[in-house]
């Protein structure tokens, strides 16, 4: 249960909802709200549905796995694990991975990103396609970034 409860408080904050608003949401009160985040209760199928009617991404809060939701655009979050730490940042510009790591003193991590619906689709489209198919979107990627936003150069 403490993913679920963490999961649960990361969706209230990424509205920008304190408990009692949040709840509201929900049709709960501020207590049966923070008992959810405590873990001390279990909300029942009526509060998860309130929920996804208010943009609440209620299979990321039971499953950890992000939806693709109509109108959802996550800010970037980029999380950098190494050796059990993680450094997360969430703001209208995206961390590098390098500036990551830097602030972990650790030496190349995993980077995840969340993304959005058209940079889903993008990457579904890239990892359908054979390895002749991938060298020619990332040399035409490649050709169309501006240069200093280039991942390759």
């Amino acid at each position: 249960m403490p993913d679920f409860c963490s999961r649960l408080i990361e969706e209230r904050k990424r509205l920008g909802l304190n408990q009692a608003a949040f709840g509201a949401l929900g049709g709960v009160t501020k207590d049966s709200q923070l008992n959810y985040e405590k873990g001390t209760r279990r909300p029942d199928s009526e509060y998860l549905e309130a929920l996804a009617m208010h943009d609440v991404d209620v299979a990321y809060v039971l499953t950890g796995h992000r939806m693709l939701m109509a109108g959802y655009v996550a800010p970037p979050v980029v999380r950098v694990q190494k050796q059990g730490l993680t450094a997360s940042r969430q703001s209208s510009q995206p961390l590098q991975a390098e500036e990551a790591e830097r602030q972990l003193d650790a030496e190349p991590a995993t980077v995840m990103r969340e993304v959005t619906r058209e940079e889903a689709a993008l990457l579904d489209n890239y990892n359908a396609a054979d390895e002749k198919g991938r060298a020619a979107a990332r040399s035409v990627l490649d050709a169309l970034a501006e240069p200093k936003k280039r991942a390759n150069g």
